[in-house]
């Protein structure tokens, strides 16, 4: 349980949250990342990522409907968000867009994990501890 002075989703310190201070939610977030300077390509994932001015990673997630049906789309982005939070204090202040191909669909959580801590380090990101990001 959070301490009851830090509010919820206040991009506070706790790894195990999600808070919408760590999430691309605007589409003019999405839009600019398009020209970004940063392009890494995995396996099953084109990560697009650029410098944010701010204090923390931020991530977007897109999985069109070419890459599966509804239950695959939301459970790749969950082995991303989970992925992406596990690495979270080991990623410099860029904002990230994830974008899932069809390769992705299928993919189990540490395939997932894998491709992403692959594209982590050739963004110059040593990923985290394996015992920390298990599902």
């Amino acid at each position: 349980m959070p301490p009851s002075n830090i509010p919820a989703g206040s991009g506070s310190d706790d790894v195990s949250t999600f808070p919408k201070s760590v999430r691309l939610r605007k589409r003019a977030d999405f839009v600019a990342l398009q020209n970004a300077a940063g392009k890494v390509t995995v396996k099953g994932f084109l990560i697009v990522w650029q410098d944010n001015g701010h204090d923390l990673p931020r991530l977007g997630i897109t999985a069109s409907k070419k890459t599966g049906c509804a239950v695959v789309r939301n459970r790749i982005k969950r082995f991303v968000r989970e992925t992406f939070r596990c690495n979270r204090r080991t990623l410099p202040p860029v904002d990230m867009n994830v974008i899932a191909r069809r390769e992705s669909a299928a993919m189990d959580f540490r395939g997932v994990q894998r491709e992403l801590e692959k594209a982590f380090r050739r963004m110059g990101v040593s990923p985290c501890v394996r015992e920390v990001c298990s599902l």
